[in-house]
């Protein structure tokens, strides 16, 4: 199931290591934080606010970031519970430490199908957990030879890959065209209005509450 995914996860984990390389990160500093944090978007984010020397105000402002843009995992997580409920902690704790965009979006619809084995939801993330760690590092390794990222687009990866991983979740134009035109619109007006990152939260709660009263309505 995870394998139509696994050509854009490889190049987003190549891209992560490139940018890693470029702003200075040790090879030891970048495959850690894939094995650790394992949140494309939030890596890319942090490398952005990455500093050469630390200060307080420095790491609560990162810290402060990446929670924002991982806030959506607080909305992915709670749609999984039903997978998870019942179970041992450790294995919700598991199950949320695995789980990712493209992990989520394969068992949703699996789910959504009528399937109920929870080793799709747990399989497809612990892979994506293997390729992103196992990436990062040729991508670093070819990163530091590379002077200028942009040349050769990396900078698109993050948001090709997103797109990508949302069109399955396409439900047909009545279900699904508001409350995605909703969810763009606030957050095209918050990312303008707002500093930082609270327009990425902003947009997928007012998506997720338009498809809700579309749902309801339907």
């Amino acid at each position: 199931m995870l394998v139509p995914v696994l050509p854009g996860l490889v190049v987003y984990s190549l891209a992560f290591g490139a940018a890693s390389a470029n702003r200075g990160l040790t090879l030891a500093e970048a495959t850690a934080m894939s094995a650790i944090v394992y949140a494309g978007a939030a890596q890319m984010v942090s490398l952005e606010l990455w500093q050469s020397t630390w200060t307080a105000a420095s790491l609560l402002t990162v810290a402060l970031v990446t929670a924002t843009v991982n806030a959506r995992f607080a909305l992915m997580g709670a749609s999984i519970q039903p997978w998870l409920r019942g179970g041992p902690p450790v294995r919700s704790a598991l199950g949320l430490f695995f789980l990712v965009d493209a992990s989520w979006i394969l068992a949703t619809r699996y789910r959504e199908e009528g399937g109920r084995d929870l080793g799709v939801l747990f399989g497809s993330g612990m892979l994506s957990w293997v390729v992103w760690v196992s990436g990062t590092i040729p991508g670093y390794l070819a990163g530091s030879l590379v002077a200028e990222p942009r040349r050769f687009a990396l900078d698109l990866v993050m948001p090709v890959f997103f797109a990508a991983m949302a069109v399955p979740l396409w439900r047909g134009l009545r279900a699904s065209a508001l409350p995605w035109a909703v969810a763009g619109l606030v957050g095209l007006a918050v990312q303008a209005l707002v500093p930082g990152y609270l327009f990425i939260v902003a947009g997928a709660l007012a998506g997720a509450f338009t498809g809700a009263l579309v749902r309801d309505r339907g």
